[in-house]
């Protein structure tokens, strides 16, 4: 077996968030503007060569992959890639296969994910009221997401909701999204909005830290702190009225790089090691170069050793953006 994957700070590497396309069905305003352009679909990884490159990082002690976007639900046969991929579910290689969607299109899908392995979803929900919601997503029917939800449950999948922290919009829903979640047996995560790709809106408008929403939430809810981890970046508390978890990632406020044990891929092949990176190493160019997948692992390697100790995003009104490329890209 070819040796593990360990950075030049000593951190493990055991998850690959793996997209397949940076197209999307909504147009979110904290994600990207409404004439966004999409990469050719000839430059698309093909399904076997995500499979091929899955299973490298597989062979290399990656134990959970998530699968990502844009909205990975809406490339055509992606459902071939999930059942490719759980064979190293069924060989115990891989510890859980997943992904995060916008959950528009979740319900026509949740049944065969579950027969492919998938256990658990993440599902992109910033808002409970209907109007908002269709105003933050441009393109989006809240009843698509809430029948998504619901035939996930029915399918036996674990959900748990994703929230983007919006300025001004959050903190009039936060609470009814807790009761939510919790009266459904879900966790809610809570994420800092990050400073990536151009908007038709200043980040500093949008951006609220999770103090300052902490704070927010305890004018009505218990917060206990936990030790609880997911294998992601989110810091956990329970609640004590519901039982339920509420998770908080800031990239913004507080760093969470030390224990980072993520790579991304993008649906061209290129893999990033630190979400705050420009450019990518060209993972495409090794699979397509050769049958055996020895360069792929040296671009890897090389790419790995790379691997910086962490971001360094700010968000300054006039700044612009900390990177060009959209959230789309690599699904956050």
């Amino acid at each position: 077996m070819t040796a593990s994957l360990t950075d030049g700070f000593g951190r493990s590497i055991r998850y690959l968030r793996l997209s397949v396309t940076d197209r999307c069905n909504l147009r979110c305003g904290y994600c990207m503007t409404d004439d966004v352009t999409f990469v050719s679909r000839k430059d698309l990884l093909s399904f076997e060569e995500l499979d091929r490159l899955s299973s490298a990082f597989v062979a290399r002690g990656i134990d959970k992959i998530r699968i990502t976007g844009g909205e990975p639900l809406v490339r055509k046969d992606v459902l071939s890639l999930f059942r490719r991929l759980s064979r190293h579910l069924a060989g115990g290689r891989l510890r859980e296969l997943t992904l995060t969607t916008n959950g528009i299109r979740l319900a026509r899908f949740a049944e065969d994910l579950a027969a492919a392995g998938v256990r658990r979803v993440n599902v992109s929900l910033d808002t409970l009221d209907t109007a908002r919601y269709a105003g933050i997503t441009r393109h989006g029917a809240l009843s698509d997401v809430l029948d998504g939800i619901a035939a996930a449950a029915a399918a036996g999948l674990k959900v748990k909701l994703n929230a983007v922290a919006l300025k001004g919009v959050i903190e009039p829903e936060v609470d009814r999204l807790i009761a939510f979640a919790h009266g459904r047996g879900m966790d809610l995560t809570l994420i800092e909005t990050m400073p990536l790709g151009r908007l038709d809106v200043e980040r500093v408008d949008q951006y609220l830290p999770l103090d300052q929403l902490r704070r927010h939430i305890e004018r009505r809810w218990t917060l206990l702190d936990t030790a609880d981890r997911t294998g992601g970046p989110a810091r956990y508390v329970r609640v004590a009225e519901t039982g339920g978890r509420i998770g908080f990632i800031t990239p913004m406020s507080h760093s969470f790089c030390d224990g980072c044990n993520r790579v991304r891929v993008s649906a061209t092949g290129l893999l990033y090691t630190c979400l705050g990176q420009e450019r990518g190493t060209d993972l495409r160019a090794a699979l397509r170069g050769s049958a055996d997948d020895d360069g792929l692992n040296a671009a890897i390697d090389r790419a790995i050793s790379r691997k910086p100790r962490g971001h360094d995003f700010r968000i300054v009104r006039d700044l612009g953006p900390a990177l060009e490329r959209p959230m789309s890209v690599l699904g956050g």
